[in-house]
């Protein structure tokens, strides 16, 4: 896209209440759908980032994930540097952003970092959300100015701001003011103290401006004003003059929209849209080139390996659960023998591994839920795909969990001594890592689905629960109810394929002793027969393939729930906006009735 350098001049757009479209570029962007995320930006109110990384990792990582492959490594680091210079956040590139057990950089800092990501492509039009909300005055002067400086440099910067202070205000080149979704003013900032007194309604002396203009056109006003008209104290407590209080805001907002339709400050607008709709033949939209998606991959999968290896909580603390609970275990259970009570021992000891000890990757949904918001926020402005995402997060976890199996399987393998041999150990601890991956990769997509970690918590529990129930952990096969939970529940619990592997690897091959010493011996074969109803017309591989097979079709869930919760809650989201239009306009209808019925009643 080629902008001739007249077309660069536009400025920054302060805006008060809510967000509004400016000029055509959006129409423009909008035309060229393709082109549309690469030359438009967004940037929610929220600061979201992976608390374990530095400022400089974080804009690093950001650069690699969308930036042409044209682009050499020194060219990138050079853009890295440049940013963060530009964003004045050279003090604090090393060090790391912070989270709950990390302490980090300030709130003014993130929202700066925030905006350090979205200028890397160098887009043409830059929209935020409240960029100053939860800031302190200082922080909130600095960001804005920050933006002021990107407009300069031929950029269009939208934002909606709450309540900014008088020095805020006085850096905005042009204002939108929207009341209930109707334009009250709309030009340049300077100016719209001179369009409010030419109205009417002038703002008094030593009095910020934008106080001035949301008591205008904020009916929240009004039940203030019959409040203190009602307690008799009205006078002597406001300094507000008497054509603004004796006066509703439905009213004000009338006086002003029609003030405005007809002001030059209109006709001034409107003339600059359609100058810059006649620039719309010298531009041309073209597709950015992105990064290779195997630099993607690669990029993704170092920066979530760093991740979790900074984290504690992600997986140090449960490797440390585990190998404790083995430890238990292996206590409990400690050199099992071949006898007759031995059966029932070993077969609690593999449910209870199986089937409790697993509870722990449970503890895992947080760090999920904040590490899905950063990827969220990522794929929601197209800087990657979910299948590189699903791919990336498991490839990235793939030493933890290799670590958790062993290391577990080690502990309860020598302590308990379980089939001797060493393919039978491998196995258990091949089993085991299938196992808990499923989890994991279950557990990622309960993180999808739910609002909050509280929520995350109950249901996935739940799952594991459910899921545990159709094994051999409480009632063998043959024994469970054939509607539901045989056929389908026990081919799809990844308890019961595990269960069914770990117990063949571990009984066939062994001969127990007799309830009676005289008899003979059991073989395994029989006890898995006859006290477990396992069937033995397949092999335990068989059963760790099941294992696998879902696995991969949990990861395949992953990419499905990723890739269309965000066009399911758009269409939630057009419906819920249509039904607040819809009730906003019985509501307008009926203060404006309200308001007539008051002015017949007043004397």
């Amino acid at each position: 896209m080629q902008i001739q350098q007249e077309s660069c001049s536009m400025k920054s757009l302060g805006m008060l209440n809510l967000i509004g479209l400016w000029h055509s570029w959006v129409l423009l962007a909008l035309a060229n759908p393709p082109c549309l995320m690469h030359w438009l930006s967004y940037l929610a109110q929220e600061d979201v980032f992976l608390g374990t990384l530095t400022v400089r990792e974080t804009i690093a990582y950001s650069a690699n994930l969308r930036l042409s492959t044209k682009m050499d490594k020194n060219e990138i680091n050079e853009l890295v540097e440049r940013t963060i210079v530009e964003m004045g956040l050279e003090h604090c590139a090393n060090n790391k952003i912070g989270n709950w057990h990390l302490r980090g950089i300030s709130d003014g800092e993130k929202k700066r970092l925030s905006i350090a990501l979205e200028i890397l492509t160098h887009p043409y039009v830059m929209f935020l959300d409240e960029p100053t909300s939860g800031l302190d005055s200082a922080s909130a002067y600095f960001v804005i100015v920050a933006l002021r400086d990107i407009a300069r440099h031929g950029r269009v910067v939208v934002f909606s701001i709450h309540q900014p202070s008088y020095y805020l205000f006085d850096l905005f080149d042009d204002l939108y003011l929207l009341s209930g979704g109707r334009v009250v003013y709309f030009g340049e900032a300077n100016m719209a103290v001179k369009f409010f007194a030419e109205s009417g309604f002038p703002c008094p002396v030593r009095r910020n401006p934008t106080d001035h203009f949301l008591r205008c056109i904020n009916p929240d006003f009004d039940n203030i004003a019959s409040t203190m008209l009602r307690s008799k104290s009205i006078n002597g407590i406001t300094t507000m003059p008497d054509c603004v209080m004796n006066l509703t805001t439905q009213e004000i907002q009338e006086t002003l929209i029609e003030k405005y339709k007809i002001s030059e400050y209109s006709t001034t607008a409107r003339d600059k849209i359609q100058d810059i709709i006649l620039l719309e033949e010298n531009i041309s939209l073209s597709n950015r080139s992105k990064a290779r998606w195997s630099k993607q991959l690669s990029s993704l999968i170092r920066r979530s390996f760093l991740n979790m290896s900074r984290d504690i909580g992600y997986y140090w603390l449960r490797i440390v659960f585990y190998v404790a609970v083995s430890i238990s275990v292996g206590s409990i259970y400690f050199k099992i023998d071949t006898s007759f009570l031995a059966i029932t021992a070993r077969a609690k000891c593999e449910a209870f591994i199986y089937g409790f000890m697993i509870c722990l990757s449970i503890g895992g949904l947080p760090s999920f839920i904040e590490e899905l918001k950063v990827y969220n926020r990522e794929m929601l402005n197209k800087h990657y795909g979910e299948g590189l995402l699903s791919i990336s997060n498991f490839i990235s976890s793939l030493p933890f969990l290799v670590v958790i199996a062993v290391s577990s399987g080690t502990v309860v393998y020598s302590m308990v001594k379980l089939h001797s041999g060493f393919s039978h150990f491998c196995y258990f601890c091949i089993n085991f890592f299938c196992y808990i991956s499923v989890i994991e990769c279950s557990m990622m997509v309960v993180a999808a689905l739910v609002p909050n970690v509280l929520m995350g918590i109950g249901i996935g529990t739940s799952l594991v629960v459910f899921m545990m129930m159709p094994s051999e952990i409480f009632r063998p096969l043959p024994d469970l109810p054939k509607f539901f939970w045989r056929y389908p529940m026990s081919y799809i619990s990844c308890a019961s394929w595990a269960l069914q592997g770990v117990y063949k690897n571990d009984m066939i091959g062994l001969e127990f002793g007799n309830s009676v010493p005289e008899d003979s011996k059991l073989k395994g074969e029989t006890v898995l027969l006859t006290a477990f109803g396992i069937p033995l017309d397949h092999s335990k591989w068989w059963d760790l393939a099941a294992l696998m097979c879902l696995l991969i079709f949990d990861r395949l869930l992953l990419f499905v729930v990723l890739k269309y919760k965000q066009r399911v809650s758009s269409v939630l989201c057009k419906l819920s906006i249509k039904r607040i239009f819809l009730l906003g306009g019985l509501s307008m209808r009926s203060s404006l009735s309200r308001s007539n019925r008051d002015r017949t009643t007043l004397p």
